[in-house]
């Protein structure tokens, strides 16, 4: 008798996840996935396990949810490898393939494919300023076939990075800003932001603008500004050679602050920001919504509620620096 209770019990169990299952996986249909990078290549997005942190962040956000390639999955990836205006060739690439959902990672990349296409649903992984872009009507109703994730809340989040540095090393007065030229970083609400922070505190900023996988004018001109200290923009095409930044800074011995942890992970010495690759994970999570049925314009642009200070303690000692207590008890974390 208890053996047959224990098979019925698992028999009704069995009956009742199987929905589940079936919702989650929806044996038998295959969905195609566009996912573009802005400048880093294709190789490092490549595999189960990408090499790219943020790839691997998003091809596991969707493999836990149940999507796995060579089952039910297609996952086109493409890369402008630093091109801006292939964008929207790619997008009319996948357009074409009938991409179920497109996968997009800037601001820049998001107006590319809404100009391209205004029914295939657009996913941002990591959008920065997505109303001023007009790349959505609002982040609570964002209206049309886009919606997504933000990395931040607002234009003075950068401001407080910067005001983070300033109290590291509280007799910098010359900082540099590395900025991208194609993202007009420095013409944004971000940019101003900034600008009007060092003005507060009497900071002098040398601006130096790259181009994309270009640096060598930009890093001359810094070293010729004799600036004290980096700060670096927020944007992807920095993301992808944040090592190229990071040897940069160590080599001309500049303390840096970057948006992103893994800057810091890298040798940089402090970052404040969303933690992005949870963001890639989260976008995951709207790719299911919608090839379940959700409209991208019923999703809300989803805004990150934390943002944690790195520090890498290793880094400011090869530069001589003492980090004050008070930063280093706020610290999220601090690389030893």
């Amino acid at each position: 008798m208890t053996s047959r209770r224990a098979f019925l019990g698992a028999l009704a169990g069995g009956l009742l996840a199987a929905p589940l299952v079936a919702e989650a996986q929806q044996p038998g249909k295959v969905y195609r996935v566009g996912f573009i990078f802005t400048t880093s290549p294709v190789s490092e997005m490549a595999g189960p396990e990408p090499v790219h942190p943020l790839a691997r962040a998003f091809v596991q956000g969707l493999r836990t949810l149940g999507y796995v390639e060579g089952q039910n999955l297609i996952l086109e990836r493409r890369s402008a490898e630093g091109r801006f205006e292939r964008f929207g060739d790619i997008v009319a690439e996948l357009v074409r393939l009938k991409a179920d959902v497109i996968v997009t990672v800037s601001d820049a990349m998001a107006q590319a494919a809404k100009a391209v296409t205004t029914t295939v649903p657009i996913v941002m992984a990591s959008s920065i300023d997505p109303v001023g872009r007009g790349v959505v009507q609002g982040l609570a109703r964002p209206g049309g076939n886009i919606t997504g994730l933000s990395v931040t809340i607002s234009p003075e989040i950068e401001a407080k990075r910067f005001g983070l540095l300033r109290e590291m090393l509280p007799r910098l007065s010359r900082i540099a800003v590395l900025a991208s030229k194609e993202e007009k970083d420095w013409e944004t609400s971000r940019g101003m932001s900034v600008r009007t922070a060092a003005q507060a505190l009497g900071v002098t900023l040398v601006l130096a603008e790259f181009g994309p996988h270009h640096y060598a004018d930009a890093f001359a001109l810094i070293s010729r500004a004799r600036a004290e200290a980096l700060f670096v923009s927020a944007n992807s095409p920095a993301f992808a050679d944040r090592a190229i930044i990071v040897d940069f800074a160590t080599r001309a011995r500049l303390p840096s602050t970057c948006p992103n942890r893994e800057y810091v992970e890298l040798g940089g010495l402090m970052s404040y920001g969303a933690n992005v690759a949870d963001l890639f994970r989260r976008a995951g999570v709207y790719v299911d919504k919608i090839l379940k049925g959700a409209k991208p314009a019923d999703l809300p642009v989803e805004q990150p509620t934390r943002f944690e200070l790195v520090i890498n303690l290793r880094t400011a000692k090869a530069l001589g620096l003492t980090i004050p207590q008070s930063l280093l008890l706020r610290a999220d974390e601090v690389i030893q």
